[in-house]
This record gives C-alpha cells, sequence and structure tokens, in this order.
C-alpha cells in the first residue's frame, strides 16, 4: 500500500506504539497519535517528521474517540500486563484487568474502525500481540492468552475483512527497550511462592539474559511499519531478532517438539 491516509496507533504515549507512531509519520502518514491521558504525548508533534497530532483514546471506553475519515491504518498497540504469578495465585482480578484493555478494549476500537477503513478502500489493521505466545512461559499464563485471544481475533478478522481490501497484520515482539519490558522484570512475584521458587528464579535469570539483547523502539517500529506497506506480506511478524527467531521456529517445527524443547530448559 502507498504511505497516504491516515493513521490511527492506540498507546501511543511511549514504547513501541510511540515509536511506531513516529515512524509512520515519517513514512507520509498522517498520524493521530492516541492515549489516555495525551499530556503524555504533547511532545510527539514537535519530534515527528510529518504530520501528526495527538489525541485521547481509552480503549476501554472508546466512544468518544471518532475514527477520522481517510483511516487507513490502525496499530492496535495499547495494552497493560501485571505482576506474574503462578496460576493458581494469579486473582481473578488480573484477568478481568488485562483482558478489559488488551481483547476487549482492542476489539471495540477495531469494531469502530472497520467502516472508516471500508470508506476509505481498504487498509491495515495491525495488532501488536507477543512472541511469548509461541512458547510454553510460565507465570505469563494471564499476558499470554490476552495476546492469543487477539491473535485468534486476527485470524477471523483475515477472512471476514479480505474481500474489502482490509489486510491483517500481527505483530510478535520479543524484547523490545520499553518501559513494559523493564517493569515486567521487577515483577516476578512468582519467586515469592516456595513450590514455584526454582522455575520462576530461571525465569529472571532467562529475563535478564534476554535484557541484554533488547531492539531498540525506533528499530522495531521500522520492521513494523515495513509489514504495514507490504501488500504481500504474510499475517505474523516479528520485529526484533529473538521474536522474528521464535516466530521462524515455530513455522519449522511441530508444537510438540518446539513445546518439548523450551520446557527441558526451563525446568533445568
Amino acid at each position: 500500500m502507498q504511505a497516504e491516509g491516515v493513521a490511527v496507533v492506540t498507546g501511543a504515549s511511549r514504547g513501541i506504539g510511540r515509536a511506531v507512531a513516529l515512524e509512520l509519520a515519517a513514512r507520509g502518514f498522517e498520524v493521530v497519535a492516541t492515549m489516555r491521558d495525551p499530556r503524555a504525548g504533547a511532545s510527539l508533534p514537535d519530534e515527528a517528521r510529518g504530520t501528526l497530532r495527538v489525541a485521547r483514546l481509552d480503549v476501554t471506553a472508546p466512544g468518544a474517540f471518532a475514527m477520522p475519515d481517510g483511516l487507513r491504518v490502525l496499530v492496535n498497540n495499547a495494552a497493560v500486563e501485571r505482576p506474574h504469578l503462578p496460576f493458581e495465585e494469579t486473582p481473578l482480578e488480573y484477568w478481568r484487568d488485562m483482558f478489559e484493555t488488551n481483547v476487549f478494549g482492542l476489539a471495540e476500537t477495531t469494531r469502530l474502525a472497520i467502516p472508516a477503513l471500508r470508506a476509505s478502500g481498504g487498509g491495515v489493521v495491525c495488532n501488536v500481540t507477543s512472541s511469548s505466545i509461541l512458547a510454553p512461559v510460565p507465570f505469563y499464563a494471564v499476558y499470554r492468552a490476552s495476546k492469543a485471544a487477539v491473535s485468534a481475533i486476527g485470524e477471523t478478522l483475515r477472512a471476514e475483512l479480505a474481500p474489502f481490501g482490509i489486510r491483517i497484520v500481527e505483530i510478535m515482539p520479543g524484547p523490545i527497550d520499553t518501559d513494559m519490558l523493564a517493569n515486567s522484570a521487577h515483577e516476578m512475584l512468582a519467586v515469592n511462592y516456595e513450590p514455584y521458587r526454582p522455575m520462576a528464579e530461571r525465569m529472571v535469570q532467562g529475563r535478564a539474559a534476554a535484557g541484554e539483547h533488547t531492539t531498540p523502539t525506533a528499530d522495531a517500529a521500522r520492521a513494523i511499519a515495513d509489514a504495514i506497506l507490504d501488500d504481500e506480506a504474510p499475517l505474523r511478524h516479528g520485529c526484533d531478532p529473538m521474536g522474528s527467531g521464535l516466530l521462524d521456529a515455530w513455522r519449522h517445527a511441530s508444537d510438540e517438539q518446539m513445546m518439548r524443547t523450551m520446557l527441558a530448559g526451563m525446568l533445568g
């Protein structure tokens, strides 16, 4: 597709969303960078090499936001994460909280965007999920389940929206240099639960090692923009070496083979 028309990016106050908003503006889109608190993005228009404005959008209550005319791209990036606990210790409120933003908010925002994309003659819905859904990662059940739900939504939308020229792109990041990644390393609270401590400690060590190989958000954003603009691109993409490598391994191995290999490392 041509880099023209309007692109709406959710969760654009920081991290991947902020970088993608700036990258799409530089490519030629008129970007609407949305976030719960527009004050967090006050400097974005001055940083942009192109057209960008900031707007308020809380994806858990998107009714006050009007999808702009000329919409060609929706980037569903807004998401939340909560402390990582053993499944049996995870309160139901964590499930409700994460699904409210990561799944229901994304679904409602997308529902509102589809008529605008159709009226523009087509475009792209880009959903940011996680490469963690490809692996049996302990203590991430809630986060992974929310992202897997989005992945399933994307598969269905790929079929439903194809007749209208609307493509679906799923981005599956690995370790990107964001606040969310930094915070998640400190929230591996599973170490506080004795039966799970050995596994949790290995997880902490593994995340620390992965943290030494993070990808800058600007690099990830360039890969995401490339996927959005490529009409021949597949559904799923990485945006960093680790995420892309995991996706490639998943494509070339059976689920059971990949799971057994990863479990062997996680169980020690």
